[in-house]
């Protein structure tokens, strides 16, 4: 069902480092600091004690580097040909649900955040029966993702996906294509078994279409046609989705976030941290997008201890951390495909552009064009370039440059452009819209400037 690729390689299935595989547990894709697999848990839980074996699994038989991405999916580094398939068998040993083949994802908080609209992972469930069930098997690529959204506080609409299913407050299923809540074009409006059944007809058109397909290559005026849609603006586009860092508190419920520090946790601290906050009560673990999670079942009188507890193990507890809006890949230190040390890049940029960081707009710091990281559009990405770093606005890694900066004057440029925005920002305006009222010339001079 899915597209991962294999390589022979010492006897081991190794994934393609080309975009578009996926490095599975039976098929970890090489990199710079040897082999990664992802791990996609059933509906984003762990047990605490199924983390800590995740963890220490990683530590025996990887270089102990744990990662969650920006779809809140785990990774494990540094594996090599003889060690991952030990890896893998003691994993599958667990008897751990993880899903595998098409991607089918529900927001990290279903059935327990209080503002969602439906629990979604019963309809998620509902879809990915038909799909195992469906005769002849479906040839997807390898990449194409679903999202299930009940809504709530936690939702999924920062996260793009080839065909999205958005509950409703009317009890009804809104069906779009290729894209994050904002950008996805709607196709249809259905109650649950119906919003099964088409979405199942895009899943076999997709098929059919050969397994490079995603949801953008479909028409998006044919289907609404098919399935008998006038758009009408109903939608839920009320909120944006915060960062998962922080204490988060319902009238009855109470969760801690956590963010990883570019999206980067040693597995001796993350295991440590876990047996802490287990004793605090902690009995769930929900991943969630954006490079982080929620511990599930501390009192609200223990969770200042076990933010505390987080912050001394290195783990981003502030949802207004710089380092929550960037976005980088491993870079040179774990990336075969990377030209640069992203994690050093971004570390510059927070001591020199505080004014970009104000929680407005993500800056993508990617090692290589593909942009793995983040793959949809940022106001301000720095890719590699031949000459050391292109800046893209408004795209993503492999969009075209506004400017290419010298790799000896990336800090002192983009410090400019952070010193532009702090003296032409207006009295409340975030840096996200100054940059775009400034627009693309602005920009382009500001880190031009230290040209000769």
């Amino acid at each position: 069902m899915t597209e991962c690729s294999p390589i022979d390689f010492n006897g081991a299935a190794i994934a393609s480092t080309r975009r578009g595989v996926c490095p599975a547990l039976d098929a970890p894709m090489q990199t710079g600091d040897g082999l990664l697999v992802r791990l996609r848990p059933l509906d984003s839980r762990l047990t605490p004690a199924a983390f800590v074996t995740i963890a220490e699994t990683a530590a025996r038989h990887g270089n102990g580097l744990m990662e969650v991405t920006a779809r809140g999916n785990l990774q494990v580094r540094g594996l090599t040909p003889a060690s991952a398939p030990l890896f893998s068998a003691e994993i599958l040993a667990m008897d751990m649900p993880l899903a595998t083949g098409l991607a089918i994802e529900t927001p990290p908080l279903a059935g327990l955040d209080p503002e969602e609209i439906i629990d979604a992972r019963p309809l998620a469930d509902v879809l990915r029966a038909r799909v195992v069930l469906e005769e002849p098997a479906l040839s997807l690529a390898a990449k194409l993702s679903i999202t299930v959204d009940g809504g709530g506080r936690f939702s999924l609409k920062n996260v793009s996906a080839d065909i999205r299913l958005t509950a409703l407050p009317d009890n009804t299923w809104q069906i779009a294509l290729a894209g994050d809540d904002h950008t996805a074009k709607p196709v249809a409006r259905l109650p649950a078994d119906a919003a099964v059944d088409a979405v199942m007809a895009l899943l076999r058109a997709l098929s059919a279409m050969g397994r490079r397909a995603r949801g953008r290559d479909l028409d998006a005026g044919e289907w609404r046609s098919r399935f008998g849609f006038e758009e009408n603006g109903q939608g839920g586009r009320e909120h944006s989705v915060p960062s998962p860092a922080g204490l988060h508190l319902w009238d009855g419920f109470s969760a801690l976030g956590l963010a990883l520090p570019f999206c980067q946790i040693e597995a001796a601290a993350l295991i440590a941290f876990i047996r802490e906050t287990e004793a605090l009560g902690c009995h769930e673990i929900r991943l969630a997008p954006d490079h982080g999670f929620f511990l599930i079942g501390i009192a609200p009188a223990q969770l200042a201890a076990a933010r505390d507890a987080a912050a001394a193990r290195g783990f981003v507890v502030d949802p207004q951390e710089p380092a929550n809006h960037i976005a980088l890949c491993a870079g040179a230190r774990g990336c075969a495909s990377a030209f640069f040390d992203t994690h050093a890049l971004a570390r510059t940029l927070i001591a020199a552009a505080p004014a970009l960081l104000d929680g407005s707009l993500t800056l993508h710091v990617s090692g290589c064009p593909k942009g793995c990281a983040h793959p949809a559009p940022t106001p301000l990405t720095l890719t590699a370039a031949p000459t050391g770093y292109a800046l893209v606005v408004n795209g993503s890694a492999s969009g075209s440059p506004e400017a290419y900066i010298a790799a000896k004057d990336v800090t002192h440029a983009i410090a400019r452009l952070a010193a532009l925005v702090g003296t032409a920002r207006r009295a409340g305006e975030t840096a996200a819209g100054c940059l775009q009222r400034l627009g693309r010339d602005a920009i382009r001079e500001a880190v031009r400037q230290d040209r000769e």
